[in-house]
């Protein structure tokens, strides 16, 4: 599906990370330095960030938010959206954005949601946002994109283990009748769901206890689909399937070229697939970022996340066209190129661990 988005513009990022650095190459009993270097060699990834378990993807979006909003000089009462994208909810129930609005401090007559996106999850949700912003007497936005997905991984498991790890990111968008436009595409394909999953944990495979104990094979079970499961063959096929042609697309519909773009950030996968995507759409090497030695894959929250790394200066004095893309889990995707900047530098911060953590609201 193709869309053009009208008079919203990115005012702001802001990323938060753990302080606690994993790296695999710090576990000979698991990897030898030898393929340590190969993951290395073709990730792109050195280490991860660990969010502490008392913790979760929520709090770090908080800290993020609450440090964009600060910066931003922005009165916690002007945000009229709040899009919470995470695959990592609190609570079965409520939604874990209704519970963000009250501990930031958001009017009441704010429109809050969680989306349960992935790889995707950052650019579908832009787009909703500004299409809320449109449609409403809204001004204001939030996209706050975060996951724990070093939570998912079985502690042994060598094809998972190096690659992810844990980020919250907050976007500020805001509508502007003078903006010019922005142009998204995007796609689903549910045959994929399959190649990347975590089966256990919702209703269709519970685990929720039960009055009668689960037997030992039953737990046993239970604590392995309640892990990720990564068919890496077949996320690197529908990568290069259907990533190549959606920047194509997206460069149609905004009727430009690569050459015209002043820098591509794509979901931070990993290494070696954003390089073959980057030479099949003949994208130039320094319009490309690639930025995932320190964090790994952190989800939703990659493409915020390199930008506040790496691009902290380059939107801070003029305006760059830049396309922004997410792919992956579902399977889905989508890209979107705008413009941004003037704005205030992008930045990343660590969370400390003392965080008060988002909780359920006592009366």
């Amino acid at each position: 599906m193709e869309a053009v988005i009208k008079s919203v513009k990115i005012a702001g990022m802001q990323a938060a990370v753990p302080p606690h650095r994993h790296s695999y190459v710090e576990t000979p009993d698991i990897f030898t330095q030898e393929e340590a270097d190969k993951i290395y060699a073709s990730t792109g990834i050195h280490s991860r960030r660990i969010l502490p378990k008392h913790l979760c993807a929520s709090d770090m979006c908080i800290a993020a938010a609450q440090r964009l909003l600060e910066r931003l000089d922005w009165a916690p009462e002007s945000i009229d959206v709040l899009i919470y994208v995470s695959q990592d909810a609190d609570y079965a129930l409520p939604a874990t954005a209704c519970l963000m609005q009250h501990r930031l401090g958001l009017p009441q007559t704010a429109a809050c949601l969680d989306v349960s996106l992935g790889c995707s999850g950052f650019v579908y949700a832009t787009w909703i946002a500004s299409q809320l912003l449109n449609s409403s007497s809204g001004k204001r936005a939030l996209v706050l994109c975060g996951d724990t997905s070093s939570r998912h991984l079985l502690p042994d498991d060598r094809g998972t283990l190096p690659l992810f790890g844990d980020a919250g990111v907050a976007t500020a968008l805001e509508y502007d009748e003078n903006w010019p436009d922005s142009y998204a595409v995007y796609g689903t394909d549910g045959t994929g769901g399959q190649h990347i999953a975590v089966k256990a944990g919702g209703r269709r495979v519970p685990t929720m206890p039960e009055r009668e104990p689960r037997s030992t094979e039953e737990e046993e079970r239970l604590y392995k689909d309640s892990r990720l499961y990564l068919n890496g063959a077949a996320v690197f096929s529908f990568t290069l399937r259907v990533v190549p042609k959606l920047i194509k697309e997206t460069l149609a519909l905004a009727n430009i070229e690569a050459d015209d773009l002043d820098m591509v950030v794509m979901h931070q996968a990993n290494q070696f697939i954003l390089e073959h995507l980057r030479k099949k759409a003949k994208v130039a090497e320094e319009k490309y970022l690639i930025d995932m030695a320190d964090f790994g894959n952190t989800s939703s929250a990659s493409v915020p996340l390199a930008i506040c790394h790496k691009l902290t200066n380059f939107f801070t004095n003029e305006t760059k066209k830049v396309m922004l893309g997410g792919f992956g889990v579902g399977w889905s995707w989508g890209a979107i190129i705008t413009d941004i900047g003037p704005i205030v530098a992008p930045e990343l911060i660590e969370i400390s661990d003392d965080f008060e953590p988002l909780t359920l609201v006592q009366s």
